[in-house]
């Protein structure tokens, strides 16, 4: 995505790198939450994007700036801006792909369990207007706690009568782009060439990258498998420490976001064999919402894959994550079916 966007200044360039637009559908995208930290870097790599053709941004403050800022990048789409509740609905008609950012970040000392109150009331009223505005959209949850925002979302869409499993996903992909990362760094490897699966959820012991699978092989020990799984979970806690207060995750989420965004608009376009991984509806476990490996494809979730083989300190880490991860979704549904 982003080397069609960084070889050149030239708009019309930047399209004829396999993105010409008579051979690119239109696609709408929008950002809930486009003012925020996470939201402005976010959206100005969607405005990237070429595949995208109109680019939303939404908040309940601020946005005609940032619409303003980015929309004089000479890139494919053309943003709007929208403010408050009663352009929300605005915002979102005829989009193909929703990211939701909003919310409040996490300060040091705070869990992403403290987070919960008020970010899934914000989330409980934006999935009512997607229900109501754009009901067939791919809908990519990043406000925390994951674990719970996208049980509180398929909730809402369930009450409305919208649901479809195939098009929720919760954006899990910061902890496989750490996961590489770190892995790469031990591992002494290329980090282009890395890919390392990370299934569960997306909270500290729930988050559990499969570094038995990671690509190319390494011969690790355990130990250093024990401290890079450790680094992975507490990669949020990392930043927010070093920002001492003044910030979380917000610069690395944005690029998981809007490469996860990336994945489902080449599925919506028919490009074959798009994998990654999503917090979804599933069966691969007893719990009804797992992370693992999902193709995408022109409906979003084509298939939910399997965890493959796993090492023994990976199945030990499965079992002890399910007890945390399922009370964190029972708490979602809970919160949703409230009022």
């Amino acid at each position: 995505m982003f080397r069609s966007v960084a070889r050149s200044a030239s708009g019309k360039h930047l399209l004829r790198r396999g993105y010409a637009t008579e051979s690119v559908p239109n696609r709408k995208v929008a950002v809930l939450g486009a003012a925020g930290g996470i939201g402005q870097p976010l959206a100005l790599l969607m405005k990237l994007n070429p595949l995208v053709s109109q680019l939303s941004l939404y908040d309940i403050a601020n946005t005609p700036g940032v619409a303003a800022d980015v929309s004089h990048i000479n890139t494919r789409s053309e943003v709007a801006g929208y403010v408050g509740e009663e352009q929300l609905g605005e915002a979102l008609e005829g989009c193909d792909v929703v990211i939701i950012p909003a919310g409040v970040p996490r300060k040091p000392g705070m869990t992403r369990d403290d987070l919960f109150n008020i970010n899934a009331g914000i989330v409980k009223g934006l999935c009512a207007a997607i229900a109501k505005y754009c009901p067939n959209a791919l809908v990519n949850m990043i406000s925390n706690p994951v674990n719970s925002t996208v049980p509180i979302a398929a909730e809402v869409f369930k009450k409305a009568g919208t649901y479809d499993e195939s098009k929720l996903f919760g954006v899990t992909t910061l902890d496989v782009v750490r996961a590489k990362t770190f892995y790469a760094g031990k591992a002494k490897v290329n980090v282009a060439d890395v890919n390392v699966p990370v299934v569960g959820g997306h909270a500290g012991i729930t988050i559990l990258p499969l570094f038995s699978q990671a690509t190319p092989k390494a011969n690790l020990a355990e130990e250093d498998i024990k401290a890079l799984t450790k680094r992975t979970q507490d990669g949020g806690t990392e930043v927010v420490e070093a920002k001492a207060g003044k910030g979380s995750a917000t610069l690395s989420m944005a690029y998981a976001g809007a490469i996860f965004a990336d994945a489902c608009l080449k599925g919506l376009n028919g490009v074959p064999d798009v994998v990654e991984c999503s917090f979804v509806q599933s069966t691969v476990t007893e719990l009804p919402f797992f992370a693992s490996k999902v193709r995408l494809g022109k409906n979003g979730v084509e298939e939910v894959l399997g965890l493959g083989p796993l090492s023994d300190y990976e199945k030990e880490g499965l079992e002890s994550l399910k007890p945390e991860l399922k009370a964190s979704i029972e708490k979602g549904i809970n919160f949703a079916n409230k009022s």
